[in-house]
């Protein structure tokens, strides 16, 4: 029988098949006003991907000449052996097919919160957190439809999932166990997300890209919000073995991301169509990314793994005993007295002003991420 780590009773979960208790009568006086505000929302943030008044993805971007992200995002280019191997238009060609994968695996990452978000409306009795799950599909399905518009527009198609990624978000979609499914994906890959999300806004050349990451960050922050939630009422209440449980699983998928995510065994096909050895590379980057350098470039307020540490320890999930894990390459110190603004935040907020003058015409003035989605106390 799985073991639901379940301590509030807005996150009581039930069997998948098991509608009857979704009918039961008494279920329908039973809400949590937790979400409503978030729910209620999501008219300040909506928008269309195939509404060219929202993002206009025929807009052109010259891909044979112009690179779409800088260098320094492309960390094969670090290594002598690819720096050495590409030149003028190949280099340029790589770095697209590189920003391709990533962007990929980011489509991927969608349609994986997706399918999460719908299988926790099968399976979360309380109406109100029932009813967010299935906003956040309805977000997350727009988030598909704009990442997959964007690379039909710019390669025609996307590439596969990685392994270690699609071995991931399978655990979390098909996990029975409520608790994988929010810190899965509300706070690990949402978490990741985040971070991406921000640096593709800060650094892309291309315009239309910047403003994809932007909109997409003004639904993401909400998402990020859910999951705050369920660690607030939750993580300080459990027992010390449920805990274990929790803070160790994440522990094993940090380290997971951490080491596979954009290794080159993840990216075999794009190194060969280079003319690229996959083994080589791998050769290249074990020379090159040393805990000295993971500590450099998590030293970036946008980096992936800082903002994916920094979620899961203003969550609580870190202590002690796993601390040392994300202590090897960020200090978590200064990590915990940024408090618990999250990187992108500012970035979503200035989106949703731009949302609510093409939704509504005209400026709402100053807007607040935390007033628009504070939970009920």
């Amino acid at each position: 029988m799985v073991r639901q780590i379940t301590k509030d009773q807005m996150y009581d979960a039930v069997a998948p098949d098991d509608f009857a208790s979704m009918i039961e009568v008494d279920r329908y006086h039973s809400r949590t006003t937790a979400f409503d505000k978030i729910i209620s929302a999501t008219h300040d943030h909506f928008w269309d991907p195939l509404d060219a008044k929202y993002i206009d993805f025929s807009t052109p971007f010259d891909m044979e000449n112009e690179p779409l992200i800088p260098e320094d995002l492309v960390p094969a280019l670090q290594t002598k052996l690819v720096d050495e191997h590409l030149k003028g238009k190949e280099r340029v060609r790589f770095i697209n097919e590189v920003a391709r994968w990533i962007l990929s695996a980011i489509l991927h990452g969608e349609q994986g919160a997706l399918s999460l978000s719908a299988s926790l409306v099968h399976v979360l009795k309380d109406q109100g957190a029932q009813e967010y799950a299935a906003n956040q599909a309805r977000e997350e399905a727009r988030h598909v439809t704009a990442f997959a518009s964007y690379i039909d527009a710019r390669w025609g198609k996307p590439l596969a999932c990685g392994p270690t990624l699609q071995s991931l978000l399978t655990e979390m979609v098909n996990a029975p166990e409520v608790y994988k499914k929010i810190v899965g994906m509300q706070m690990l890959v949402e978490g990741l997300a985040m971070g991406a999300f921000a640096t593709f806004f800060k650094e892309a050349k291309d315009p239309v890209l910047r403003h994809l990451m932007q909109l997409t960050m003004t639904d993401e922050a909400f998402h990020h919000k859910f999951g705050k939630i369920w660690a607030d009422r939750t993580v300080p209440h459990l027992s010390e073995e449920e805990h274990n449980i929790v803070e160790d699983w994440a522990a094993e998928c940090f380290q997971t991301l951490l080491f596979n995510l954009v290794n080159p065994e993840q990216m075999k096909d794009l190194y060969a169509d280079f003319g690229l050895d996959w083994e080589e590379v791998m050769a290249a980057f074990l020379e090159a990314a040393t805990d000295d350098e993971r500590r450099a470039r998590m030293e970036e307020s946008t980096d992936i793994f800082r903002v994916l540490t920094k979620t899961l320890l203003n969550a609580g999930i870190i202590t002690d005993r796993t601390r040392d894990i994300y202590a090897t390459y960020v200090n978590m110190d200064e990590l915990k007295a940024e408090g618990s603004s999250m990187v992108g935040d500012a970035i979503a907020e200035e989106g949703i002003e731009f949302l609510q003058k093409v939704n509504f015409g005209k400026d709402m003035g100053e807007y607040s991420l935390d007033n628009a989605a504070s939970a009920a106390e």
